[in-house]
């Protein structure tokens, strides 16, 4: 039988472990390229990058023996830039996750592209740092290729609002149940003459508004055309199904009333226009702490559940770091080693994650931090554990407590531990890949008008099949009829 995996409680404490490096006299420090995206600032401040990793190697320097080398680059850059970078054999430690598109977890596996770490992580402080659950998650064959950052490690999404509006209209948000019911407040954004009553964030969303009714096997929205369906435990065809026209209908609609913007679209908003008074209503990945969307979005948000939380073969590895398939093996270790100091030591993880103190980020009276800078602002969850890693002032004090009793209380998907291998259908996988650009993002973000949805759904599919979309769906299909019955 099939083993689902839910991680649950952390270690309450670390092993009795050592790093493996220590700088001596005799030896050089190990060098490591470290490469990570940054989702807080719209293009990251190459001086302040610089100034924390000086401030990093000197910390670490007695510690460990390792130095590295820190790249920010912009989330919205990021996938072009860090690709062309792995090609050039310029990384070692890499920033990733499950949801990425060309570097993603499910990318870097197949096309040999991460270091096997398996037999480097037992008896190190990187491996203790999380209980063992969180390994097992993440494996890929029975091997760990990555090391995922601990955070809520199960997915869900929720229904955000700017709270300034919810004060000025008073919306009854008790009366929202689903994403239908948001037309009254998307009304009266628009009525108040915002750009983005109801902002996607230039994302496909039917494959976050409906987790309830499918599993999202390839965890990547461009590839949202195949899922696996909860009520029949079978791989289905996605685009055919009523709930596909329903929200694709549903956002054409919004669409033609204004609430939803060609920018969205067209693709022109940015990871920033969350920090504007432009938009009314957005997506949140529900987390323990929701109230970290305040200090992110720089403006008081309020949450709604939109969907429950599920525990997905991928959900672990929704942020993680992967070691280059292109590192030597001293690379490798001293990965390993900065890792297990990072996932705990609080020191360094708060001066990974929000910069140097005193410049970037402040302690308060409660010892929780500040963030003060537009040089360098990272969030925990792209960064370093919920467990070493200082709250925010706006955050409970227990907040790793949180963060466990959150990852528990989810329900686990019947597709739990099944990863898809899409070797065998590569070139069509792609290929049907660039029919939902052309078809389906459009349609999940009001693309069309309303008149034409039926028809439109019917070219979409008419061009997956032309792509070999019938070929993916048996080879998939006869994937996961494998695996249940293994």
């Amino acid at each position: 039988m099939k083993k689902q995996i839910l991680a649950t409680a952390m270690a309450a404490a670390l092993a009795a472990t050592s790093f493996a490096g220590v700088a001596t006299a005799e030896e050089a420090p190990v060098t490591i390229k470290v490469t990570r995206a940054t989702f807080n600032l719209a293009t990251p401040d190459s001086e302040q990058v610089q100034k924390v990793q000086d401030a990093i190697n000197e910390y670490i320097s007695d510690k460990i023996n390792v130095q590295i080398e820190l790249t920010d680059i912009g989330s919205g850059e990021y996938t072009e830039k860090a690709n062309l970078s792995l090609a050039n054999n310029e990384i070692n430690l890499l920033w990733t996750a499950s949801w990425e598109s060309t570097i993603g977890t499910n990318d870097l596996v197949p096309n040999n592209a991460v270091y096997d770490i398996t037999d480097l992580l037992p008896g190190t402080p990187l491996y203790a740092s999380m209980d063992e659950g969180q390994w097992e998650a993440t494996k890929y064959n029975g091997k760990n290729y990555f090391i995922p950052v601990y955070k809520d490690n199960v997915e869900g999404y929720d229904f955000m609002f700017r709270k300034a509006l919810v004060d000025e209209f008073g919306w009854d948000l008790e009366s929202v149940k689903g994403l239908a019911d948001l037309e009254p407040m998307l009304a009266d954004a628009y009525d108040a003459g915002l750009k983005y009553p109801l902002l996607t964030q230039k994302t496909a969303m039917f494959y976050r508004w409906y987790i309830n009714d499918f599993d999202f096997i390839t965890a990547d929205a461009t590839a949202n055309w195949i899922a696996v369906d909860r009520a029949t435990n079978e791989v289905v065809d996605v685009v055919t199904t009523p709930q596909y026209k329903e929200f694709a209908t549903l956002m054409a609609d919004w669409a033609e009333k204004g609430y939803v913007s060609e920018d969205d679209v067209t693709k022109t908003t940015t990871d920033t226009t969350t920090q504007t008074q432009d938009w009314g209503v957005t997506w949140w990945t529900d987390i323990p702490v929701n109230a970290e969307a305040n200090s992110r979005y720089g403006q008081e948000v309020v949450m709604v559940p939109a969907t429950d939380r599920w525990a997905h073969s991928t959900s672990a590895l929704g942020s993680c770091y992967c070691v280059t398939a292109t590192s030597t093996p001293e690379e490798a270790q001293a990965c390993i080693d900065f890792m297990g100091l990072l996932y705990t030591d609080s020191k360094l993880a708060d001066l990974y994650t929000f910069g140097i103190e005193g410049e970037d980020y402040t302690y308060d009276a409660a010892g929780q931090v500040t963030q003060t800078s537009e040089k360098y602002n990272h969030s925990m969850w792209e960064s370093a554990s919920a467990t070493i890693v200082t709250p925010l002032d706006n955050e409970p004090a227990d907040k790793a407590s949180l963060y466990e009793a959150f990852n528990g209380g989810a329900n686990t998907s019947c597709a739990a531990g099944f990863r898809l291998d899409k070797t065998p259908v590569a070139d069509k996988f792609a290929a049907c890949q660039n029919v939902f650009e052309e078809y389906g993002f459009a349609l999940e973000n009001g693309g069309f008008a309303v008149a034409d949805i039926d028809a439109t759904i019917e070219a979409y599919q008419a061009a997956l099949d032309e792509a070999g979309y019938q070929d993916v769906l048996a080879e998939i299909s006869a994937q996961y009829e494998a695996w249940k019955n293994a």
